[in-house]
């Protein structure tokens, strides 16, 4: 590969950026003469041939993606070893790179990059794709906050990549920790991602872009799998008051545990933010599916949550509503044995407490004679005690008259 050329065809420039997995330039398209941008795997990557073949079958598999809220896929190939895929130039910045300028988002900007999120995700789902890595450093945005929702642009990048690097263990090493507060709680299980893991990451996202904090925090896998499996993220508006409530609840059904109960789909979850936004509530929600090839559609209604609102700052609970178990026949109704004068167990704990009681009253006439007499010293009282409170009392009156003489 020359160091100013690929594919003897994309003539690099300007680095845009790098990380573990890959370096991106930005470069020339000399046949079609336009920008484009290319991403260059990592060495150690180029290596690891299950991890190329993901890669090559997920780059095809993106290149069909032609939508305006998803960054397009031009090409891909190898060249000197070195395996790279050519996309879209976007001239905008990522939501991390605005994150880190700006902080904290308005609302109407926020809920804006997301519904148009929501757009590209919607259409990619209904291709069988799915991201897997949803996340600010993902989200191009076109224009910025400063000229208004109006005048923005969002697209998402990275779906080629994103599937190859979920099963190589190569790309945890400065990745995965950094990207794993947006990771579904079913991924980081280690099952399989689907479309309601995309809601997931995509709500997460959210979340930071009003509060400029994470739902969850820690310092490992394993500490953010903990508190996200024992608690529950405190609201946005704990964060910023100026959130509008609705849209607060909007965003934390989003970030439910359970798959089913989260947003059916992408534009559910735009649905609410928007209406949240104007003060909505989330209720039950009405996605919106394209049916007959996209040219009509169709009303799904979702099941109502209970909102997700902790009990307290310090370790919020989350209360699940159980289904009322079904009915079952009263048992008949058991005929008393008259002649056991009443249940087993009570006729137990007589016997019990009669046992009980002559142990005690044998014991206290024990002491009284020991103390008043030298008879206690060679006698046993066991010989007095009967099988029966009657003969047991009968019993320790000849004991008594026997060592007192009266």
């Amino acid at each position: 590969m020359s160091p100013n050329a690929i594919g003897d065809r994309y003539a690099l420039e300007d680095r845009l950026g790098s990380g573990g997995m890959s370096t991106v330039y930005q470069a020339t398209d000399r046949v079609l003469e336009r920008t484009v941008a290319v991403k260059v795997l990592a060495e150690h990557l180029s290596d690891d041939e299950k991890f190329v073949a993901r890669f090559r079958r997920e780059a095809l598999a993106v290149a069909k993606l032609v939508h305006p809220n998803i960054v397009q896929v031009y090409d891909t190939g190898v060249d000197a070893g070195r395996h790279f895929i050519v996309m879209e130039y976007v001239e905008g910045k990522s939501g991390a790179q605005l994150l880190q300028r700006d902080g904290a988002m308005r609302p109407g900007t926020a809920v804006e990059i997301a519904a148009q999120s929501c757009a590209g995700l919607d259409y990619a789902h209904r291709q069988g794709i799915i991201h897997r890595d949803v996340k600010p450093g993902n989200l191009m945005i076109i224009g910025g906050p400063a000229g208004g929702p109006a005048e923005m642009t969002v697209k998402l990048a990275d779906f080629g990549i994103a599937r190859a690097a979920e099963q190589t263990r190569l790309t945890q090493v400065g990745s995965v920790v950094g990207t794993a507060a947006y990771l579904s709680p079913e991924q980081s299980r280690g099952e399989e991602a689907t479309p309601g893991s995309d809601v997931y990451s995509l709500a997460v996202v959210v979340y930071q872009l009003i509060t400029a904090r994470l739902p969850y925090e820690g310092n490992s896998l394993a500490e953010l799998a903990i508190r996200r499996e024992n608690e529950r993220p405190l609201p946005p508006t704990s964060y910023a008051p100026k959130i509008p409530e609705a849209l607060s609840a909007a965003v934390l059904k989003g970030l439910e545990n359970e798959p089913e109960d989260r947003y059916p789909d992408a534009l559910a979850l735009a649905a609410a933010l928007r209406a949240g936004l104007s003060g909505v509530a989330p209720a039950d929600q009405a996605s919106t599916k394209l049916i007959d090839g996209g040219s009509s559609t169709a009303a799904t209604r979702v099941a109502a949550s209970e909102p997700l609102t902790p009990t307290s700052p310090a370790r919020p609970v989350r209360t699940r509503r159980s289904p009322a178990p079904a009915r079952m026949p009263a048992p008949a109704p058991v005929a008393a044995d008259k002649g056991r004068g009443g249940s087993g167990f009570g006729g137990v704990m007589k016997a019990a407490g009669a046992i009980v009681l002559i142990a005690i009253v044998a014991a206290l006439v024990a002491a009284v004679i020991l103390l008043a007499t030298d008879a206690g010293q060679d006698t046993d009282l066991g010989q007095f005690i009967g099988d029966t409170v009657e003969d047991s009392v009968s019993g320790i009156k000849d004991f008594i008259q026997e060592n007192t003489g009266s």
